[in-house]
């Protein structure tokens, strides 16, 4: 058994809310369904309330992310007698997932993230590709609403496309604001992303991708004709089986992919275009 977690004053400037409801705790990790011999990664242990179960799981193999100095002395008395429990301090944002990975097995990330990061670190771990099996994380409720938005639902957006261009989602059930230490004043929910080992459609050009849906939500009430002018025109769009006067939250993802492969051959066989002309300006001849 492990010894009880010292007295801590949550931060603000963490974001942190300690959870303490076992019934949810128990629930999470029947979720997540750890096994020994995988490589689970907790993101922001706190006070280890998702540690110990974890550890159980696992049969004590277990790695940490912890930024707050103050916590880290009391994760090493806590668990000092699973000498397979690894602390790494810092800050996941920064975290180097594929160095993580190294040649071993995929990650299986969780945890309970501070609300003012949860947006920046998921984007942040969806770059890291195959060095994640998997992520189920307790956020904001409302964040993982517009996780798991379907197309033409009110909380669908920029986040939406990408996390399901890359995984998976599914919002797997709520967690009440009384489950936690301070009692955060939003409802939070727990949601399951599995990266997707081959995507629906690919992008050509997943940088392009990702300005085309970012340019595309810029402005929610305008039409993808107007949002997307300065890449593409209402024919080409036509053309494509999309109506151009649609708005950007009533698009599948796979529908975004094919706006943004044809704005890349299009950039081709402008470029293309482009270099034909100026071996005529200059009377070189073309290679064979």
């Amino acid at each position: 058994m492990s010894s009880r977690p010292t007295a801590h004053r949550a931060r603000k400037r963490f974001g942190q809310n300690f959870l303490r409801d076992h019934g949810v705790i128990s629930r999470i990790v029947r979720s997540i369904g750890a096994r020994p011999g995988e490589r689970v990664v907790e993101i922001g242990p706190g006070q280890g309330a998702l540690t110990e179960p974890l550890l159980e799981a696992t049969e004590g193999h277990l790695e940490v992310i912890e930024l707050d100095r103050d916590l880290i002395p009391g994760l090493r008395v806590q668990f000092f007698n699973h000498p397979a429990f690894v602390i790494h301090e810092g800050d996941a944002l920064k975290m180097d997932f594929q160095a993580l990975r190294g040649d071993g097995q995929p990650l299986r990330v969780v945890g309970n993230l501070p609300y003012n990061i949860s947006t920046p670190l998921i984007s942040h771990l969806l770059r890291a590709g195959s060095a994640v099996q998997d992520m189920h994380f307790m956020l904001q409720k409302e964040v993982v609403d517009r996780l798991a938005a379907p197309a033409g639902g009110g909380d669908r957006g920029r986040l939406s496309v990408l996390a399901q261009y890359f995984c998976e989602v599914e919002s797997l059930f709520v967690v009440p604001p009384e489950a936690f230490v301070p009692r955060p004043k939003v409802d939070s929910a727990i949601v399951r992303m599995t990266p997707r080992q081959q995507k629906v459609t690919p992008a050509q050009d997943e940088t392009l991708l990702f300005d085309i849906v970012r340019e595309a939500f810029g402005q929610r009430r305008k039409t993808l004709r107007n949002n997307l002018k300065g890449r593409i025109d209402g024919d080409a769009l036509a053309e494509l089986g999309i109506d151009p006067g649609r708005r950007p939250q009533t698009l599948e993802v796979a529908e975004f992919v094919a706006i943004a492969n044809a704005v890349y051959q299009q950039q081709g066989n402008a470029s293309a275009d482009h270099d034909t002309q100026g071996d005529q300006d200059t009377g070189e001849e073309t290679p064979a």
